[in-house]
């Protein structure tokens, strides 16, 4: 049995491809990676199944230097995007199988219309996405507040958009004063959605402190605006608590984050001019409430000067008016007391006199019947009188000046005194002699 070398066979391999597949085929894709080496462009292309995401087709494509010095510039042109893994593409290629490198897609050109559609089927997703979450319109429905000068800032530290924004906002013209503090954040490549949603926590952590947050680029490429167009972003933005303020410095179109941010701005300095402005704004306003309370102020101290100066012609006729109203009020008052106080000390008087009278009357009365109880009390005196009963043959005895009624008080030996009308008899009390 004859055999082949793997050189041969590579070889027969090329010369069937050549055959058979001897035109450009437009082929849809999703890049998976991308790499430049030496001017050429290398590209891995993956075909995922709908719904799992599971890649269902693999293949490896190459765009030669001098074909894609061309398509580059011309597909960013289009797009405002660098061809980057992740995106879809539209390719023109045609096949090659080399026998020492195996099977390769050549690719001939690249239609970015298509890519550009695919950015705004996603961009219209993630849209309907937010709009359906019910979070789209959340942080323009925040105030944002009269006098917002504590800006929270995510940008990167060493972006020149940041120290053209930071310079305009500290060295305005009118002197407003703002203060400023940055959360750094990396404002291009892969890294922008992670790096910007852990600013904001940052912030968030500290919402009192702040007044607002703007989040600003500038210098950095068109094609890592892709970056500021994600799901995730701008639901974080989208639910923030303060206002969210976006100059991310291109023009051509709204990306995603410009949609749900409170006011979108072009560029930072715009930023700091619409900050400034919309500052000024109200310093004109309370300038202008400082003049017309002041206008005011003046007109009232004018109508009640006015008013002062009326009252002071007119209150001394008005007082010598109410003078002589009063003190004849007074007069018919004084006079009316007077009367009064007369005719009750009349009454008063004559009350004095019947009740003099009739305390005479009783007095004289009561001291005739004190006087025939105080005979009637002597004539019962007379009649108790012991002096009386003792002229009668009466007596008394008594036993240490006390009058002795029964022989029970009396015991052998005391010596007893027997009151007669004449004379007193003093006795030795023998019980035994009973």
């Amino acid at each position: 049995m004859s055999s082949l070398s793997l050189y041969e066979l590579n070889g027969l391999v090329r010369e069937t491809i050549e055959l058979s597949m001897d035109r450009d085929y437009w082929v849809e894709a999703e890049l998976s990676e991308v790499r430049e080496r030496s001017g050429h462009c290398y590209m891995e292309l993956v075909q995922k199944e709908e719904h799992t995401h599971t890649p269902i087709a693999k293949a490896s494509a190459k765009c030669w230097r001098t074909t894609w010095m061309l398509l580059k510039p011309h597909f960013m042109r289009v797009t405002g995007e660098a061809l980057r893994a992740g995106m879809k593409v539209l390719l023109r290629v045609s096949p090659q199988f080399h026998e020492q490198y195996g099977f390769s897609w050549i690719v001939g050109d690249i239609d970015p219309t298509y890519t550009m559609g695919d950015m705004a089927r996603r961009r219209q997703e993630i849209i309907r996405q937010l709009k359906e979450e019910g979070v789209f319109e959340l942080n323009k429905e925040l105030h944002l507040p009269l006098f917002a000068q504590r800006i929270a800032v995510v940008s990167s530290k060493s972006a020149a958009g940041f120290g053209d924004f930071a310079d305009q906002l500290l060295n305005n013209p009118q002197g407003l004063r703002f203060n400023i503090e940055l959360f750094s954040a990396i404002m291009q490549g892969e890294q922008i959605e992670q790096s910007i949603i852990s600013a904001l926590n940052q912030i968030n952590l500290r919402c009192d402190d702040f007044d607002c947050v703007v989040i600003i680029r500038g210098g950095g490429a068109t094609s890592d605006l892709s970056g500021f167009d994600t799901l995730l972003l701008a639901e974080n933005v989208a639910n923030f608590p303060l206002p969210v303020i976006t100059g991310i410095g291109h023009e051509r179109d709204e990306c995603v984050l410009d949609l749900v941010a409170h006011t979108r701005m072009k560029t930072p300095t715009a930023v700091a001019a619409f900050l400034i402005d919309r500052l000024s704004r109200v310093a004109d306003r309370i300038d202008d409430l400082e003049h017309t309370i002041i206008n005011n102020v003046r007109q009232r101290l004018q109508l009640e000067k006015s008013r002062l100066e009326h009252l002071t012609t007119v209150i001394p006729h008005l007082f010598s008016s109410i003078k002589s109203q009063q003190e004849s009020k007074l007069n018919q008052m004084l006079q009316f007391i007077t009367n009064g106080f007369r005719l009750k000390l009349k009454e008063e008087n004559n009350r004095h006199i019947i009740i003099s009278q009739r305390f005479n009357s009783a007095l004289k009365q009561r001291m005739v019947n004190e006087k025939h109880r105080l005979q009637l009390y002597e004539k019962r005196l007379e009649l108790l009188n012991p002096d009386k009963l003792l002229s009668r043959g009466y007596s008394i005895t008594m036993k240490d000046g006390k009058a002795v009624t029964s022989a029970d008080q009396l015991s052998d030996g005391d010596i007893i005194e027997t009151r007669l009308q004449k004379g007193v008899v003093k006795s030795v009390v023998d019980k035994n002699q009973q």
